[in-house]
Order: structure tokens, then sequence, then C-alpha cells
């Protein structure tokens, strides 16, 4: 128990990290979009590589294509509804660079994360240790997350205490999911650990293509496909270890 409160406190401390990061300055738009486009390259790997693959493997096509099909309507419905509480709040258009997409990132981080995590503390398997390569994935496509996201809330007039606040909550649910998914390791069957790795990885490519890479596109210019690569490639190089 000890082991996955540490490993998924690793984990998640990245989400804390990155929004203190883009909290520091005012960062520059086109290095925000430099770091969204590395981290979106880096979330597509483990959507391949950690997600979707290891999913079929443990529960099948079908478990997996479920979780997709789940995890994409949640993350799109509540998008949506974020979507709505934010424009009714500030009576004005919510763009992907302002709040609007400050809070879809954290949004896309709560919802990917918890069944990331949870897939990481399922394979705390005595004896076997951590996934090394999850475990980089996870923190490597956090950091882009926070910092993208805590900067456009801070620039929309977010105070810097509510953005430490609300990555600091969903970096502690991130870890308890740890502890759950290592509880409950000698019970869950392949068919819902694949589950589980199809819903983080359907609503990971919904926020990616509504707001992570859009961002990125716009802010960082034609740099940004050269940087997703790049994230892709350091992600699936880490995806081979452990």
């Amino acid at each position: 128990m000890t082991a996955s409160i540490a490993w998924g406190a690793l984990a998640a401390s990245s989400l804390l990290v990155g929004a203190l990061i883009g909290l520091v300055r005012a960062w520059p738009s086109r290095a925000v979009g430099a770091v969204l486009a590395f981290g979106a390259g880096a979330l597509i790997s483990a959507v391949s590589f950690d997600l979707a693959q290891e999913g079929v493997r443990l529960g099948g096509p079908d478990s997996v294509a479920l979780g997709l099909a789940v995890g994409a309507m949640t993350y799109f419905v509540a998008d949506r509804l974020l979507d709505r509480k934010t424009r009714s709040e500030v009576h004005a258009p919510v763009d992907s660079g302002g709040a609007g997409g400050g809070t879809a990132l954290a949004l896309g981080a709560f919802l990917d994360g918890i069944p990331e995590q949870l897939v990481l503390g399922i394979g705390l398997v005595p004896g076997q240790g951590v996934s090394i390569g999850l475990l980089a994935a996870i923190f490597v496509s956090n950091l882009p997350e926070a910092i993208g996201s805590a900067s456009a809330m801070r620039a929309a007039g977010h105070s810097a205490a509510a953005v430490v606040r609300l990555w600091a909550v969903v970096a502690v649910i991130c870890t308890l999911a740890t502890v759950a998914g290592f509880a409950i390791t000698d019970t869950v069957s392949g068919d819902l650990q694949g589950a589980i790795n199809g819903f983080a990885a359907g609503a990971l490519l919904v926020m990616l293509i509504d707001s992570m890479i859009p961002q990125a596109t716009q802010d960082a210019g034609k740099v940004a496909g050269l940087l997703t690569v790049l994230g892709f490639a350091v992600a699936a190089a880490f995806s081979g270890i452990g």
C-alpha cells in the first residue's frame, strides 16, 4: 500500500509541478504552444502503447472499444457542460486560448488521469514492481497539460491560488486512484482492465482533438507538428521500458 501511494504521488506530482511552472511568469504563447505540442505527442504515444495496445492484451478489443466510447462520451458531455458554465459566468465566448481552454485541459487531465493511475496501481503486482514506461508516460504528458492549463487560466484572470488549488485536488485524486487500483489488483478482471484503459484513451483522444492540438497549432505555428512527433518519440521510447 505504501508503494502504491509513493508511485501514485510521484506520477501525479507532475500535475502540480506543471501548474507552478505555468504560474511562475507570463509565458509567451509560442512557448506554451510548443510545450502543448510536445505533450500532445507524448499523450498520443500513451494512448497507442500504454492504454489501447495494453488494454487489448488484457481484455480484448471489445472491452477497449467499449471503454473508448464511454470515455469519449464522458469527456465530451463534461466538457460541454463546463463550457456552458464558463460562458454563463463570463458572459462572453470562450476560445481555446482562454479560460475555456485551460479548464478543458484540466478536465482532460482529470478524466484520463484517474483511469491512467488506476491502471498504474493495478500493475503494481507484488514482486514485479512499477511499469516504468507507463509511469514515465504519465509524468511526461501531465506536465504540458498542467503548464498550458495554468497559463491559460492565469491569463484569463483566475488567481494563482485558485489554479494551484485546482491542480492540487486533481493530483490528490489521481494519487488515490493508484491506491484504489492496487487494492483491487487481485479482483479486477482482464475485461475490466481493458475497459479502464479504453476509457482513459477515449477521454484523451477527444481532449487532444478538441483542445490541446488546436491550441498548440495556434500558438506554436508550423513547428507544432515537429514537436508533436518529438514528444511521441520520447514517450514511445519510455513505453518500451518496464
